[in-house]
């Protein structure tokens, strides 16, 4: 659970018929983790060679796609309501003649697939992560009625995406996101992965690195390596062999033009010693790691199945300290978990002193059906939770601004992204995860620069570039 893209056709033959008649347009709105972030500019290259094109403005959409995620506080409600005000619009284009497909992907639509078209009758297709590949074949099915597709496909659907053109990898950012793992084998009793996702895959090493040097080529200066688990990853190589995440990283650092490397999400129990060691020996490997933990209590962490005591935390980070001192860390909490007492909370909150993270995640304990958590007695009252996020909230703010302020005055590379909301302004991030706005040149982004920073807003960094320091 967090908190941290030449054609080819994918599926069935493209309708020739439809597509000469006129580009369509395609929205999508993504939900929840970067995976989600990642699968819905998946879901555009699989959809852009049926006569697609993406577009920020819904009304105009002749195919609305939420791409859905089951981990945040009531996610299938918001989908519904979500539903509701699409329908309306669905009836509007109708009256005007206009044809629009609903389409509801990702792990709500994995869990509640049937249920989605019970309650909405304007959804078209429901269709689960695994099998965002088939969305041509199952649109077309679903133009003579509703279609559920949730089975886990025996194919693996990463060898029937469509690849992006370079223009379109070149408007997505210097930044991007790549899926190489997905699953998840732990069965945290909170987590509905499991059952969404499917037990824990790989990809194979020659893919990912094909999918790694086509996204440099076409520009792209920093990957971010998911999964649900990702540092469990155990991808074959091109000799049929196990290969972890720690060999993966050292062969991506290879890639001519890829300056920086990330990996999310994490389980404390899979981060290995030559993982750890990475990040002091690969340069590209970025000194941030976001480490999910979920409590400060031991009790709660046994009644979440989490494999891990407290102890075995703080060792870890230990280890990661003494081979990267400089290193971000980032963590995810879970409050108000069934039975938590206020006791087994201020365990949390001494954790999260004794770590002193630079960024954290937190969430209220909410219910997912078919979970061991949803049948454990002892739920905690939503205002108790509410108390204890804030108390949570107020510790964590005051170590991020601590951090960030701890910069000023430092001098560190800073890979620029995109144009600042300012005229003359450019945005990037420091490798610490940190966003950073200075002024200079347009020509700068896509590359890395030194800069000084200067001050500290709430969320971002101030600079100068150093060339322009005297």
């Amino acid at each position: 659970m967090s908190t941290m893209t030449t054609d080819q056709t994918a599926g069935a033959a493209v309708d020739r018929s439809e597509t000469e008649t006129g580009r369509r347009k395609l929205f999508v709105k993504s939900y929840g983790c970067q995976m989600n972030v990642y699968d819905a500019t998946r879901m555009a290259d699989v959809l852009a060679p049926e006569g697609y094109d993406e577009t920020g403005e819904i009304a105009e959409a002749d195919l609305i796609v939420l791409n859905t995620c089951h981990i945040r506080e009531r996610a299938s409600e918001k989908v519904f309501s979500e539903l509701g005000k699409i329908r309306e619009l669905k009836m509007e284009r109708a009256a005007a003649g206009r044809e629009t497909l609903i389409a509801v992907a990702g792990c709500v639509a994995q869990a509640e697939g049937k249920e989605i078209l019970r309650r909405q009758k304007a959804v078209d297709l429901v269709i689960g992560p695994q099998s965002y590949h088939r969305l041509p074949e199952m649109l077309r099915l679903a133009k003579a009625g509703p279609v559920v597709e949730t089975d886990f496909p025996v194919e693996d659907k990463f060898d029937h995406l469509a690849r992006p053109s370079n223009a379109k990898v070149q408007s997505r950012g210097v930044a991007a996101f790549l899926t190489i793992q997905e699953g998840c084998d732990k069965f945290c009793t909170f987590c509905v992965v499991p059952y969404t996702r499917g037990a824990e895959t790989s990809r194979p090493i020659e893919k990912i690195i094909e999918e790694a040097t086509y996204l440099v080529q076409a520009g792209v200066r920093e990957i971010t390596l998911l999964g649900q688990n990702v540092n469990a990853f155990h991808g074959l190589d091109e000799n049929g062999a196990p290969c972890n995440l720690s060999a993966l990283v050292a062969r991506l650092s290879h890639i001519p033009g890829l300056l920086r490397i990330r990996y999310t999400t994490s389980h404390p129990n899979d981060m290995t010693d030559d993982l750890i060691a990475a990040h002091r020996t690969q340069p590209a490997l970025m000194p941030f790691l976001h480490l999910p933990v979920q409590s400060g209590s031991d009790r709660v962490l046994q009644a979440m199945n989490r494999k891990h005591r407290v102890r075995d935390y703080i060792d870890l980070i230990a280890r990661i300290r003494a081979e990267r001192p400089d290193i971000a860390l980032s963590s995810d909490f879970i409050v108000g978990f069934p039975g938590e007492t206020e006791a087994e909370f201020q365990e949390t909150l001494d954790l999260i002193s004794e770590i002193d993270f630079a960024s954290t995640y937190f969430f209220k304990y909410s219910t997912r059906p078919g979970t061991p958590g949803a049948e454990m007695a002892d739920q905690v009252p939503e205002d108790i939770k509410s108390e204890r996020l804030a108390r949570l909230q107020k510790l964590t703010d005051a170590q991020r601004h601590a951090y960030n302020a701890a910069a000023v005055g430092k001098i560190m590379p800073v890979l620029f992204e995109k144009k600042g909301r300012h005229p003359g302004q450019i945005g990037g991030k420091t490798p610490y995860l940190q966003a950073v706005h200075v002024d200079g040149p347009d020509h700068l982004i896509g590359s890395e620069a030194l800069v000084e920073i200067t001050g500290t807003s709430t969320n971002s960094l101030f600079g100068c570039l150093a060339e322009q320091i005297s």
